[in-house]
């Protein structure tokens, strides 16, 4: 597969990352240090404007994708809909465009088809809709839904007393609608067995029915129905969106912005929502204000720098879970080194997004975890798949990777040996990076 790449920023800097190792990857950027980074790995490199026509012509033929992913929304959307009318309208080219702007985009994902978008993602919503997730299960460091919300994931970390430490798989009284698909361990990845052990400090991702999902919450003693307490610290559009989607769970929510204008702006929009004008690292303020009662500090400003001291300071006064924003990919690890509970990025949803489009028919969604340690994705199996009409202990499926999950006609099932995988049933799998590539030659 051809694919163009407009940006080499973080997002653009992963998703030529993804691809470049089994497609063939160019890159347009402007700037000569963002060039050189990419250049990096096994892509042609071309610095310049993406939405400059003459460079667009000279490479976009022939292309299967073309992704304008830089820090401009003008450049995206105009470098998409040159490249649709330079292809013509029989070509088969999907565009995919990165926008922010609200005035542009009003959810984490749009399509906008008629003016030569195939897909149009906006990551600051996209993030917001994933913390939000996580907010709704406040034992989660992390959490997604599939198949229309028939299935639901949630990673847990395993603390000192809780129901699953020190526990061996086989020993584990789950319902039959849920499964334990993994154990992360330090570095390691670990698909379990019944002989295998959870130790504390363990991270698992567990996968099941909503309603198996409410019986792990209630071993880990969580209270159903009760109210929870956030603070959002930053008032910009993950913030703003943040709030407006949690508000509709019956959480009391705090918002501190630094900005007096944008505090007006959010407390004109949002009814119920406090909104407090001041610094998120003011000591005073956040003690003033209760910081040390709040179930969830969600610290989401413009500065990576900022997000990790706000969190740091909620750790400090007493706050259980914190969550962060950072931009930047390589502050995920040092922020969860350090203490934060769950590091989130505007970029994982963009190159999800994007390795929906080009990892083939049949994929209905991906959640990349632990970084990108693994991947959880969402199949509608087809009637040419080859995991289709067998067993699955007669399915040659690989090591690194799990079904975790089968929906069949709106049924949810907890996969045994003797499971037959039928046409259209929607398949959750759980796979390691290795493993990915054979499990996708099965559903082909």
């Amino acid at each position: 597969m051809k694919a163009v790449i407009i940006g080499a920023g973080e997002v653009g800097y992963h998703i030529a990352k993804s691809l470049y190792s089994t497609n063939d990857v160019i890159v347009i950027e402007q700037d000569e240090e963002a060039c050189k980074r990419v250049d990096e790995l096994d892509v042609q490199v071309i610095q310049g404007n993406g939405a400059n026509v003459s460079i667009l012509s000279k490479f976009i033929k022939g292309t299967d994708i073309l992704m304008a992913v830089t820090g401009s929304d003008e450049v995206n959307i105009v470098a998409c809909m040159a490249s649709k009318l330079l292809v013509g309208d029989k070509s088969k080219l999907k565009t995919l465009a990165r926008v922010s702007n609200p005035d542009y985009i009003d959810k984490p994902i749009a399509k906008r088809v008629s003016i030569g978008i195939d897909v149009m993602i906006c990551p600051e919503l996209a993030m917001a809709s994933e913390v939000a997730q996580i907010l709704a299960i406040p034992s989660a460091i992390d959490a997604e839904s599939f198949a229309e919300g028939k299935v639901e994931m949630m990673e847990l970390v395993v603390s000192k007393g809780s129901y699953f430490a020190n526990k061996m798989m086989k020993d584990l009284h789950l319902t039959d609608c849920c499964i334990i698909s993994a154990i992360f361990r330090k570095d390691d990845v670990i698909i379990p067995h019944g002989e295998d052990s959870i130790l504390e400090n363990d991270h698992i991702v567990v996968i099941g029915q909503p309603s198996a999902m409410k019986d792990i919450r209630g071993l880990l003693g969580e209270v159903v129905g009760r109210r929870s307490k956030v603070m959002i610290i930053g008032g910009g559009v993950v913030g703003f969106y943040l709030a407006k989607l949690i508000g509709k769970s019956e959480a009391d929510i705090k918002i501190i912005e630094s900005r007096k204008t944008r505090c007006e702006e959010i407390a004109d929009e949002l009814s119920g929502v406090l909104v407090l004008h001041g610094d998120g690292t003011d000591i005073n303020l956040l003690k003033d204000e209760g910081i040390n009662e709040m179930d969830v500090v969600v610290s989401v400003t413009d500065s990576d720098e900022k997000n990790l001291l706000c969190s740091l300071i909620a750790k400090k006064l007493g706050v259980k879970k914190v969550i962060a924003r950072s931009d930047r990919s390589d502050y995920i690890s040092l922020f969860e080194m350090v203490g934060v509970d769950s590091a989130v990025s505007p970029r994982g949803a963009t190159v999800n997004e994007v390795l929906k489009l080009t990892m083939g028919t049949g994929i209905e969604s991906i959640t990349t975890i632990e970084g990108q340690k693994a991947e959880i994705i969402e199949y509608t199996a087809s009637g040419k798949s080859k995991i289709v009409g067998k067993p699955l202990r007669d399915v040659k499926f690989p090591s690194g990777a799990i079904v975790s999950m089968i929906v069949h006609n709106g049924r949810t099932i907890v996969p045994r040996g003797s499971q037959v995988i039928q046409e259209n049933d929607r398949v959750v799998v759980f796979a390691l990076p290795s493993s990915i590539e054979a499990v996708e030659k099965l559903f082909k």
